[in-house]
């Protein structure tokens, strides 16, 4: 160990001789010579040594805290690799979707466009057809007459060769009048005319959609002080024919897709809603379920007494997935690229995805429900948590430091918080079902609603987590 110390790191054959004290730098007999020879403080280390006492146990905490940043960073890019695997084959799936949508609505079109073909085709045959029949009708009628003027001719019988000659001349007239009628100057066919705006809209087409990484697009889209008003507040029935209670809907989540997945406490159930908000499918869980976040586009995590169920949509159904035990009782749930964050009501915790916990956060056990429920900041830096209990908000870095508290007379009993995807924050009061956006420090208030007024308590918090999740 001790021979590796003392080489140089640059020229691994040579040995550490000097102090460069302009730089900062242990230096060799080479780095001397090539960068530090107009360097004013180049002393030897035994001459340093005696001018600077090193402290050592400062240093050995440095490094424990390093090291430990390291490999907390580690873990987050090992997990980040994972979730770039899976939002790669997510992401791919609906790329297939899409051109199947699209290879679909083509072939609706086809098929519209065939219909008409075989109409028209249909029609041109139909009258191609009554014209040849009368035509034909015609000529025999014609025909027949012809052959009686030609009998009835020098017989003398003067009253039917009379009849025969008015005949006769009806039937030309009719055969003019219906030739005049139905004149042919072009043949019967059909004409396609393609619809080339859609052709050219087409082919001006690169690809299917925009591929982009969620961090950049985040970088573009992000201003989370920007404040927000609520246009309109609607109330939807999430109810069942096997409920046995009155629904209560505790938490809410929107996958990219439009779908709106519920937790119903009561019925120990989690419910998929579809864009109409008419339940789509559901399952069942063991406990109530209260917290869910997003995992991938098409996976949830719902928290319930001590554990974390993860539920994923499969085929239009919400399909059970692992199940992580945790050791402690769970609140609120939150994640962010592999990182999950569990409260239990007096503390903060930070597990992967597969249940391994790698640190308690933040505690705070002066309090019932001190730790409540809790957010993440889309780009990670920060962590948001209500203390039901005292009424405030509570702003975490993702090491547990307390970055800032807010309280507001507005916000009672604060029950849920919500991060927008472009950093906006918002709380929900379940004292006064009160609304009020705070800046992305968690430390001002920059708009608040109106007292909302709903069924019950419970349903204004499922009515203002889809109003914010839309």
């Amino acid at each position: 160990m001790e021979d590796s110390l003392l080489k140089c790191d640059v020229h691994k054959e040579n040995k550490l001789e000097t102090f460069c004290q302009d730089h900062q730098q242990l230096c060799c007999s080479v780095c001397v010579l090539l960068n530090h020879r107009q360097c004013c403080s180049v002393i030897f280390i035994s001459d340093s040594v005696k001018k600077m006492s090193p402290d050592m146990r400062h240093l050995s905490i440095n490094l424990q805290t390093i090291l430990d940043e390291l490999n907390k960073f580690k873990s987050t890019q090992e997990a980040s690799i994972q979730y770039v695997d899976v939002s790669y084959s997510e992401k791919l799936q609906e790329i297939q979707d899409l051109r199947n949508k699209l290879n679909a609505a083509l072939d609706v079109q086809e098929k519209t466009t065939m219909k008409e073909l075989d109409e028209i085709r249909s029609t041109l045959q139909t009258t191609l057809k009554n014209d040849l029949d009368n035509c034909s009708r015609l000529k025999d009628e014609l025909k027949q007459i012809s052959e009686a003027v030609n009998v009835l001719y020098d017989k003398g019988k003067k009253e039917i060769e009379f009849i025969a000659y008015i005949k006769c001349l009806e039937k030309i007239q009719e055969s003019k009048t219906y030739l005049k009628k139905n004149r042919v100057d072009v043949q019967s066919s059909i004409i396609f005319k393609a619809n080339i705006a859609f052709e050219k809209y087409l082919f001006e087409q690169e690809r299917l959609g925009m591929i982009v990484d969620s961090m950049q697009s985040l970088r573009l889209k992000m201003n989370p002080d920007q404040m927000m008003t609520v246009k309109r507040i609607s109330e939807y029935s999430v109810r069942i024919s096997s409920d046995t209670r009155s629904n209560s809907g505790i938490g809410v989540c929107c996958l990219p897709s439009g779908q709106v997945i519920v937790t119903d406490s009561y019925n120990k159930k989690v419910k998929m809603l579809n864009e109409q908000y008419h339940v789509s499918s559901h399952c069942d869980v063991p406990c109530s379920p209260e917290g869910i976040c997003q995992i991938t586009s098409s996976e949830v995590a719902v928290n319930s007494y001590k554990d974390v169920q993860f539920i994923s949509v499969i085929n239009g159904q919400l399909v059970n997935g692992r199940k992580v035990q945790l050791q402690h009782a769970a609140c609120g749930i939150a994640h962010h690229q592999g990182s999950l964050y569990v409260t239990s009501g007096s503390a903060l915790y930070h597990y992967t995805l597969d249940g391994s916990l790698l640190k308690k956060l933040y505690e705070d056990t002066g309090y019932y429900d001190s730790v409540f429920k809790c957010a993440v900041s889309p780009d990670g830096d920060r962590i948001y948590v209500t203390n039901n209990s005292q009424h405030k908000l509570i702003t975490l870095a993702t090491d547990g430091t307390l970055i800032s508290t807010f309280k507001d007379p507005k916000i009672q009993s604060p029950w849920g918080v919500h991060a927008t995807p472009s950093g906006q924050v918002i709380v929900v009061g379940a004292g006064d079902n009160s609304l009020i956006q705070v800046d992305h420090e968690g430390k001002n208030k920059l708009a608040a609603s109106q007292r909302l007024s709903a069924t019950t308590p419970t349903c204004t918090r499922l009515l203002l987590d889809l109003v914010l999740a839309i």
